[in-house]
């Protein structure tokens, strides 16, 4: 499922990732654990933070689709570029990260 420019992955909002969490697709913050005291974090996201996920990718996806996160979006579409190296098939970057999820109105927890 290319993305813009060939990426290997779906540039998406905060709409778009909503429906697909609802969905069932597996959710990772690829963020440092100290990030989530301070922004929060989507509920029922598996924190894999961004270097521990490209150490070992294989480890941490479930399944055929993923959407990755961050605070902005741009370690996150590091993520889903590795994730498509290792041939995850339907990969989403959440678009403005938390930041956006947040600005949205939408709900974190902080634990």
């Amino acid at each position: 499922m290319p993305g813009a420019a060939d990426e290997p992955f779906a540039r998406i909002d905060v709409a778009r990732a909503k429906a697909l969490i609802a969905e069932g697709v597996q959710l990772i913050d690829v963020r440092e654990p100290k990030e989530i005291g301070e922004d929060g974090k989507i509920v029922g996201s598996l924190l894999v933070p961004l270097n521990s996920f490209l150490a070992n990718p294989t480890t941490h996806v479930q399944g055929d689709s993923i959407i990755f996160y961050c605070k902005a979006g741009v370690r996150s579409a590091i993520a889903c570029e590795m994730a498509a190296a290792v041939g995850v098939p339907n990969l989403y970057n959440l678009e403005g990260g938390i930041i956006d999820w947040k600005r949205a109105g939408e709900h974190v927890d902080y634990k």
